[in-house]
């Protein structure tokens, strides 16, 4: 096996309690399949994570934790993330391509209350993984990371690359297995009396004036016969929506996962790229059909509305962290696999100051995922949605030692326990918003990851 070696150094990092050595050794390994990487780590269940791109040019996966990074730090644990992670990788010399990488999420409300499915999980949750696989233009590139406050740790080192070398081996050699749908064994929508109340409630609000737009959501809840995979069930997200954002994270029992076709934020070389996506309508059976549906989409005033505060919101964050902010006059149609939507994109560059992590703090939630005005909509979610997003709809991504970074929004989402899903799906609510028509959209925004997850709903 051809292997090219990169930086094997250790640099002192002081984390926020004490003096920490952080070790990494990088190699360029032949080509692999991140999956069958991921599968591979399976005795670091509860401690992966899978993570590709839009355009797949960008692969990521982590198994193990060398350092996790974790508050409940409400409004400022945007920041505390940061000051953690600078702190951990001040000393690291910047090298191409190679840095160590923090991969996570913020929970999208820290006030919501509510247990259930996310009642373990913090309001961040970030890891540096011990075995990192990045496939970047075609090459593949595998690194340990080991954080340790041992003065001497070259025995425990010894064993990470023995083991390094049997995941490479075995993510290569190993046949890539074909994984079965999930059986799933019955389905309940929950709280699905209140979500319709709600949106009668929320659109007397808005009717009243108290907010323009707000998206309340719903979960659908799935049993299946026997315990699904992390592997099994990306297998089918990884297949089935190839031109979404591809993620998952393991926390614990849970797997979060999902196909997002929004980018929240990118920072590359201090540039910053955003979407505005917002306003949607199902895919034709035919090509006509389906450029008389965009066609609609694109000249719908709830759906143009809907679209403008989110465009509205995000120019004006980038106007207030970057320069030369560019910003198309017109929406396009995005059109995946089982949905269009209409799609604005806005590029800049980064401020002196400006970070991708405070880019996030400032952008989320946007008006696609919580609404306009932000404080009345978030106050008006707390109320009537009877559950806790937890990572739904929320920030998920990456952020390197450069601040170079990724972050998706993670809609078109699941949590799975064990034997036990549950999805999301909301819209946004209107003036004109009827609850039958509301509960439809999320049928089509639910499929996604029920086909990905075997099940079908009865129409």
């Amino acid at each position: 096996m051809h292997h090219k070696w990169y930086n094997a150094t250790e640099v002192e990092v002081g984390s926020l309690n004490s003096k920490h050595h952080f070790y990494m050794e990088t190699m360029e390994v032949s080509r692999l399949s991140a999956l069958a990487f991921f599968a591979a780590g399976e005795k670091y269940k509860g401690k992966r994570y899978f993570w590709q791109n839009r355009e797949k040019t960008f692969t990521l996966v982590g198994l193990g934790h060398a350092y996790t990074i974790e508050n409940n730090a409400g409004q400022v644990r945007f920041d505390k993330v940061e000051q953690e992670w600078k702190q951990l990788t001040k000393n690291i010399v910047k090298e191409e391509d190679l840095q160590p990488i923090l991969f996570g999420g913020f929970t999208f409300d820290p006030q919501n209350e509510v247990g259930e499915e996310w009642s373990t999980f913090p309001q961040s949750f970030f890891a540096v993984a011990t075995f990192q696989l990045i496939i970047r233009d075609d090459k593949a590139y595998v690194s340990i990371h080991y954080i340790t406050d041992e003065e001497n740790s070259s025995k425990a080192f010894e064993q990470l690359r023995k083991e390094r070398d049997h995941l490479i081996h075995a993510a290569q050699v190993k046949e890539l297995k074909t994984y079965a749908k999930p059986t799933m064994t019955s389905y309940q929508e929950p709280y699905k009396e209140e979500y319709l109340r709600s949106i009668e409630q929320v659109t007397a609000h808005i009717k009243a004036g108290e907010a323009q737009k707000v998206v309340i959501a719903r979960s659908l809840a799935l049993q299946f016969e026997e315990e699904v995979a992390s592997s099994q069930i990306l297998s089918h997200v990884i297949h089935e929506q190839p031109e979404s954002y591809l993620f998952g994270l393991e926390h614990e029992e849970m797997l979060f996962f999902g196909a997002s076709p929004e980018r929240l934020v990118k920072v590359e070389e201090g540039q910053a790229f955003s979407s505005c996506i917002a306003g949607s309508i199902r895919r034709g059976h035919t090509v006509e059909e389906d450029e008389t549906l965009g066609w609609s989409l694109l000249n719908d005033v709830k759906n143009r509305g809907e679209h403008h505060y989110v465009v509205e919101m995000i120019t004006e964050t980038f106007e207030q962290n970057c320069m030369n902010v560019k910003v198309p006059k017109q929406p396009k149609l995005l059109k995946i696999r089982d949905i269009q939507h209409l799609y604005t994109p806005v590029e800049g560059i980064l401020n002196e100051e400006a970070t991708i992590l405070q880019l996030v703090k400032n952008l989320h939630p946007t008006p696609a995922l919580g609404g306009v005005p932000r404080k009345e909509a978030m106050d008006m979610i707390r109320r009537y949605e009877p559950m806790n997003r937890g990572l739904y709809a929320a920030p998920i991504g990456w952020v390197d030692a450069d601040g170079n970074g990724e972050f998706a929004v993670a809609i078109r989402s699941a949590a799975l326990l064990g034997n036990r899903a549950f999805l999301y799906a909301g819209g946004g609510i209107v003036e004109d918003s009827t609850p039958a028509s509301e509960y439809e959209e999320t049928l089509v925004k639910f499929r996604p990851m029920l086909r990905a997850l075997g099940g079908k709903l009865s129409e």
